[in-house]
């Protein structure tokens, strides 16, 4: 049996190991897929530190990959050797629970599979995926720029087209880092008033040109002021990790205005009254199932939309992940396999 390579995490807490296992083979209503490129997210760590309950180590991270079909297993429709594949944090589902027949496959994360959680994922050469977590990806994007769309675009776009706006809304983009710069394309697409809201000028002018209509420094204002002015915002999406920052800024909401939380901080301090009079609204939103990859890696063939990368080797995988854990990453890393 030939070989494949993979970074694997052999015990929490440690450092990615290079590892040679053979090829696996797909089983019923799975699909090999040769993995091409794999972004690196923030909520790797999980994998990396062991902060959800139930990893079996060795295990292999990555949630942001693009490959092709390299083999099909049995009982598998719609699919064939040599399509482009995508799979994202959702890892498959049941397809026979509740959750499953009301149509919210995510919900029950005790029988669904996550991506480089539950099961291997793409910091390898190949990696096996369930057939309801695999995404057709569009031949004319490119794999490196589109990977982080798996799950940084995923939710930034899923998020937003859940949020209540509609175009011609203001919108407002808290944070314009790895998942911001692409809410900001997304929400400029989508046909709002798009304002993105961040600390320090220092990124004005780029995230103007992705389509800000304007821009809030939150280190020289009061965010949530400015947007009052503005006439409030319907919807916020907030991909900051600071619970104070969030705190700070859920007061520009407008009427029946709602903030979509993506960015993981915990608890914050709201304020009931204001938040009754206005009918406003604090949601938190996951990333999404294959089919909502489909539609995001679609919009952003449609439009134009990709990721701002670094790019590493695939054997830098480590130092790559520390990049990533650095913060100073602008604004996604990704992985490029050989």
């Amino acid at each position: 049996m030939p070989n494949m390579t993979a970074m694997v995490v052999p015990r929490a807490g440690a450092k990615l190991e290079r590892v040679e296992r053979e090829v696996p083979r797909p089983g019923p209503k799975e699909l090999l897929i040769r993995v091409h490129a794999c972004g690196i997210c923030h909520s790797d760590v999980l994998t990396v530190e062991g902060q959800m309950p139930g990893i079996a180590y060795p295990r292999v991270p990555g949630h942001e990959v693009i490959g092709s079909v390299e083999a099909v297993g049995a009982n598998v429709e719609g699919w064939k050797v040599a399509d482009r594949a995508g799979v994202g944090w959702f890892g498959g589902s049941c397809g026979y629970c509740v959750h499953c027949r009301r149509g919210d496959s995510f919900a029950c994360m005790n029988v669904h599979a996550i991506t480089g959680i539950t099961r291997d994922g793409g910091y390898a050469t190949h990696m096996v995926a369930d057939l309801s977590a695999a995404a057709h990806v569009p031949d004319d994007l490119d794999e490196v720029e589109s990977a982080p769309l798996l799950c940084a675009g995923l939710t930034t776009f899923n998020a937003l087209r859940n949020s209540g706006a509609r175009p011609g809304d203001l919108v407002a983009i808290f944070g314009v880092g790895g998942l911001g710069h692409l809410g900001v394309q997304f929400a400029a697409r989508q046909g709002f008033h798009t304002v993105a809201v961040n600390r320090g000028r220092e990124k004005e002018e780029l995230i103007r040109s992705l389509g800000a209509h304007d821009y809030i420094d939150s280190a020289a204002t009061d965010p949530a002021e400015a947007l009052r002015k503005m006439g409030g915002a319907k919807a916020i999406l907030a991909t900051v990790t600071s619970a104070a920052a969030m705190q700070a800024i859920v007061g520009g909401l407008g009427a029946n205005g709602t903030m979509m939380v993506i960015g993981a901080v915990g608890a914050f301090p709201i304020d009931s009254l204001d938040m009754l009079g206005k009918r406003s609204a604090v949601k938190g939103w996951y990333s999404g199932v294959a089919a909502d990859s489909e539609d995001t890696l679609q919009f952003c063939k449609l439009h134009e939309i990709s990721s701002i990368n670094e790019v590493y080797p695939f054997e830098q995988a480590q130092a790559a992940y520390e990049r990533m854990m650095s913060g100073r990453a602008r604004f996604r890393v990704v992985l490029k396999m050989a």
